[in-house]
Order: structure tokens, then C-alpha cells, then sequence
């Protein structure tokens, strides 16, 4: 009697399977588009808060144009400066797989675009999926020069959530009166304070709570959702965020997805991306103020700005407004940290098969990180101060490699001596209780270096960065990653016990983020496999910070081969010479004159 096989697939039909799944996957890969953009970057006078004044922006616009992709492509960026001064551009939260010459970070991976000139950045996306966003990384430039970066599923797939109706960017940033160069750079000289803001803005626009000022508005249909892509661009401030009358489900945070969160409010820190889906489903078709407010991790209720920013969300239909928009009720107070603790505790990586974690488990490198505000002397001639303020990591106030005559990574490329150190501690120089209220007074003086840290290639990295509160001054320090997305496995409050806190580690779904806050007077521990060789800067992305010293640099070795290796260097990059007769020195001698 013939054997009849009760398998439902034949070998034949099992072919063709694989064939079709082959297929599929080349298809994703020819897919893969190359775009190309221009940015103009120049000065153009724009009206805030009843003062009209220069700004640095792209192509004429602020917010800055944004770049719009899909998984997987490339974009070629040609930057024209025809400002007065230099800069850099750095796209924030992008891997740029083993090219870290289009990074951007100013005398780490390059020397800045000289006025005059153009440089195109190649910016290679590999596993980003969502909203990133990109920004000058030259003084405080980002404060204006800084927009979106979009990137869609791959060609044939989709989000793994519900299809939105539409998508909207919404960039909350900062808004000084002044000139935001002129006003950092007298303070560095003098020692002094830097600059706080005088507002903030969603999508360039103030709102109607401040002075002189309109707000951005969104008109949408009854019954869609709206993905929002949410970039907290501004320069020193974390912020909570609420629709009125709405609520807010979070699915994805800096380029990954994450599981859903259902809420009334969010909270994101400078450089975060968050993406939101908002659901038009109220039944009074008015308007609702889309709202952000500063949330500060400070002691007390000074020293920061308190003005709301507002946008409006406003239902499409024939009728006449009565009333103002609705104000959210819902949207914490500036000092509430609960709420975004509460907030803050629920973000997950979504961690399916399609979008899996790699959480590293065997580590080979564990580093305990201080990061700390601190004191200098004051050796400027124009100091005002006997001590200026300063900042740290491990005790280590990060200076750029001086003279500027090169950049972190070509020195390290070109095996050039004298421009860095890699000897950046793992540990910090002195135990102490660190977020205790009695700090010894010689804690807070620091010393200044060019120190970088160096890691062989696919070392597994675990870091606990490690709160203080020296001079009083405990914040949250959002710190970002250039080249990586890191894990946050845990966070907590006071000091880190290496003995019992890594048992509550979270290592089966934990965020996959570039930027992540240390909490006031506690602890951050976060992982990552050091698979991507270059030069990767670290820092805290609140700027006053950065601009004080709380930076490093990781330089991650060769792997074996061609593939695990930094590629070659572009044919032009932007030379660290200024020329004698350039809109730099122009610039500083018209900023000198103001001052006399």
C-alpha cells in the first residue's frame, strides 16, 4: 500500500517558501533609497517677545527643515555656511555605522564649517525607526539651527501599532533676548553665569501666554490619530508635555519602539524624541491647547523659566469659537517630581520578535561615573569671579584639545600625538557620600583634560553613573551617547550598591535610548556592546553643562577586519585653520566693538 505523508507541507511547497522569503528580503534591501538635501544656513531677523533679531537658521526656516526617510536609507547632506561663524551639525540618536567622520560633534570628529564654505555630511541609518532629530553642535548654535529626522518603516513593512491618519513634528525649543552667542561667550570670559532662557517655543512660536506672541496651530478631523513626534530640542530644560482634553499613548522613544504607554502627560529631557499617537475623539469640536511646561529637578523654585508654552489643536469645522482653548488640566507643575518619576518608571522596549533586545550579560567593562558641578579658578584676565563654575565626570572637566589646530578622531586616525589622553578613569578619584548634604570642601575643585576612554571592539560595557551633590547643585543630567543606543537597566536614588541594587536590574525589556536622565541625588546604570569603532562622544545635553565640562569621548578599536573597522575618511573635511581674513574674525571683532 503507497505511504500517504499527512505532513501538509511538501518539500516542493517548502522551497518556495524560502524562495519567497528571499525575495522579500532583497526586496527590503533594494529598497533602501539615497536622498540628498541642501541646507543654507545663514542669518535671517525673526520677531519673539517684542524684540526683533538675528537668528541662525536653515534654508530661511525655524524650526529647521526636516529629513524625511525610511529604515535603512542613506542621506547626503550638503551644508553651506553663509553665517558669521563656524559650526558643526550632529545627528542625534543616528548609529552612523563605522563613520564617525559625519557625526558632528565639534573638535571630536571634526573642525567646524568655516563661513564661506560647505561640507555634506553622509548619514548612514541602519536600525533607527521612528523620530530622531538633528542640530548644530558648535556652542549653543542647536538653540536655532536644529529639525526632525522621520524615518519610516522599510519599504513592505509597517508600525507595529495601529496605522496613524497622519503625523506631525512638534520641536520644543529654547528662545533667548539677545544674542545667544555674544551672551555665552561674555560669560565664559567672565567667568560668570551662563544664560537662561526667556521662553520657550513649540514649533518656532512662543504661544499666547507670552508677550507679543502667536501659537502654532494643528487642525485635525474628529475621529483620526495623529502619530506626534515630539523632539524636546530646547537647551537646558526638561519638560512636561499634555494635549487638553486628550490622552497620549507613547509607542516609540529616540528612534525604537517602545510598549505602548497610556497617559495624560509626558515628560521628555533635551534631546529625547518621543513618539505619541492622539486620538481626535472629542465630541466639542473647540480648541485645545497643546501645553509644555519646564520641569525642574532643582530644590527650589528659582533660576529657571516658568513660562508655559502652548500650540493649539483645533477640530476642522464650520463654526465660530466662543471661548478660549482649553487649558490641560492634567499637566504636573514645574517641581513635580513624582509625576515624572511615575512617568519615567513605565518606558519599556517593546522587545518582540520583530523588534528584539540585546541586553550584553557577560560584561567585560564596568565603569562607576561621577558626574558632578564643580569649581575652577578663574584665570581669564576678564574674570568677574574668583571661581568659576565647572562641571565633571569623574572628577575630569572635559576641555577641547587646545591648540585647535585638529580634532579628536584624526588625531586618533592619523596616530597624532598631543591631542588627547586615553586614560579617563573608571572609578572616581575620592569615595565620599556622594549625594550626602555635608560634602568635604576640597570635592568640589576639579581638574581640566582632554582624557578619553578607550574600548576594544565588542567589549561589553556596563556603566552606573553615579549622581553628587557637590556645591548644592543636584539636577537630573540627561546623558546622551553619540554611535550608540545604550540600556538603561536600572536607576534609583542615593548611593549605588554594587552588591544589591544590580538585582533589581531590568535585563529582559529595558529602554533602548541615545539620551537618558541621571535622577538628582540617585543613580543610572545602562549597558551597551561597543560594536561600532570611531570616536563617540559623551555627554550630559543639558548645554550649560556640556559648555562647564561634564563630556568625555569613547574610542572604540578596530574589530578584526574590514567590516568591524572605522571606514576611510571622505576626500574633503572641514580644516581646523581659520583663515585671516574670514567672517570668524569679522565676527569677533563687531562682538568686541559692541562690548567697548
Amino acid at each position: 500500500m503507497k505511504h500517504q505523508n499527512n505532513f501538509p507541507f511538501t518539500t516542493e511547497i517548502i522551497l518556495v517558501f524560502l524562495f519567497l522569503t528571499l525575495v522579500q528580503f532583497l526586496s527590503l534591501q533594494v529598497h533602501a533609497e539615497v536622498y540628498f538635501y541642501d541646507f543654507v544656513v545663514r542669518e535671517k531677523n525673526y520677531t519673539r517677545l517684542c524684540e526683533t533679531k538675528s537668528i541662525l537658521v536653515v534654508n530661511d526656516s525655524f524650526p529647521s527643515p526636516e529629513i524625511r526617510v525610511h529604515k535603512g536609507d542613506t542621506v547626503y547632506v550638503n551644508v553651506h555656511n553663509q553665517g558669521y561663524y563656524a559650526f558643526t551639525i550632529h545627528w542625534h540618536g543616528v548609529k552612523q555605522p563605522r563613520n564617525p567622520w559625519s557625526d558632528g560633534p565639534e573638535y571630536i570628529t571634526q573642525c567646524p564649517i568655516q563661513p564661506g564654505t560647505n561640507f555634506t555630511y553622509e548619514v548612514l541609518l541602519s536600525v533607527e525607526e521612528g523620530t530622531l532629530w538633528w542640530h548644530a553642535h558648535s556652542d549653543w548654535t542647536r538653540a536655532t539651527v536644529h529639525g526632525a529626522i522621520v524615518i519610516l518603516p522599510a519599504i513592505g513593512t509597517t508600525f507595529p501599532f495601529p496605522q496613524p491618519d497622519e503625523d506631525e513634528v512638534l520641536i520644543i525649543a529654547s528662545w533667548y533676548l539677545g544674542d545667544v552667542k555674544e551672551l555665552v561667550d561674555e560669560a565664559i570670559e567672565d567667568g560668570t553665569d551662563l544664560p537662561h532662557s526667556d521662553a520657550y517655543t513649540l514649533n518656532g512660536q512662543a504661544g499666547d501666554f507670552c508677550p507679543c506672541s502667536n501659537a502654532y496651530r494643528r487642525m485635525v478631523d474628529y475621529g483620526k490619530t495623529y502619530l506626534l513626534r515630539i523632539v524636546n530640542g530646547n537647551i537646558n530644560a526638561e519638560h512636561f508635555f499634555a494635549v487638553a482634553g486628550h490622552s497620549l499613548t507613547v509607542v516609540g522613544l529616540d528612534g525604537a519602539y517602545t510598549k505602548p504607554i497610556h497617559t495624560s502627560y509626558i515628560v521628555i529631557s533635551p534631546g529625547q524624541t518621543m513618539d505619541v499617537l492622539l486620538t481626535a475623539n472629542q465630541s466639542s469640536l473647540g480648541q485645545y491647547y497643546i501645553a509644555a511646561r519646564q520641569f525642574s529637578s532643582q530644590n527650589a523654585l528659582v533660576d529657571f523659566n516658568h513660562a508655559n508654552v502652548t500650540a493649539i489643536l483645533e477640530y476642522r469645522a464650520n463654526y465660530t469659537y466662543q471661548t478660549p482653548p482649553s487649558f490641560p488640566t492634567l499637566l504636573p507643575m514645574y517641581m513635580d517630581y513624582p509625576a515624572a518619576l511615575n512617568f519615567t518608571n513605565k518606558i519599556r522596549s517593546l522587545a518582540t520578535p520583530e523588534y528584539p533586545v540585546h541586553v550584553p550579560l557577560d560584561i567585560t567593562t564596568r565603569m562607576y561615573i561621577t558626574v558632578s558641578m564643580n569649581s575652577l579658578n578663574c584665570t581669564y584676565p576678564s574674570c568677574d569671579v574668583d571661581h568659576e563654575i565647572s562641571s565633571s565626570l569623574n572628577n575630569v572637566s572635559w576641555i577641547d584639545p587646545n591648540p585647535k589646530t585638529t580634532n579628536v578622531l584624526q588625531a586618533y586616525y592619523r596616530n597624532i600625538s598631543g591631542v588627547y589622553t586615553p586614560d579617563f578613569p573608571d572609578q572616581p578619584p575620592y569615595y565620599y557620600n556622594f549625594t550626602g548634604d555635608s560634602i568635604p570642601e576640597y570635592i568640589k575643585w576639579t581638574v581640566q583634560g582632554t582624557k578619553v576612554k578607550m574600548l576594544n571592539y565588542n567589549e561589553s560595557v556596563e556603566i552606573v553613573f553615579q549622581g553628587t551633590n557637590v556645591l548644592d547643585g543636584p539636577v537630573n543630567h540627561p546623558m546622551h551617547m553619540h554611535g550608540y543606543s545604550f540600556y538603561v537597566v536600572g536607576y534609583g536614588f542615593g548611593n549605588y550598591d554594587n552588591e544589591t541594587d544590580p538585582k533589581g536590574f531590568n535585563l529582559v525589556d529595558p529602554p533602548a535610548v541615545t539620551t537618558f536622565g541621571v535622577p538628582r541625588k540617585g543613580w543610572l546604570a545602562i549597558r551597551f556592546k561597543a560594536s561600532n569603532p570611531g570616536v563617540w562622544f559623551w555627554h550630559c545635553h543639558f548645554d550649560r553643562h556640556l559648555t562647564w565640562g561634564m563630556d568625555t569621548a569613547f574610542i572604540v578599536k578596530n574589530g578584526g577586519t574590514a567590516e568591524t573597522s572605522i571606514r576611510e575618511p571622505p576626500p574633503y573635511m572641514p580644516p581646523c585653520t581659520v583663515p585671516l581674513n574670514s567672517r570668524v574674525h569679522n565676527y569677533d571683532a563687531l562682538v568686541e566693538n559692541k562690548r567697548e
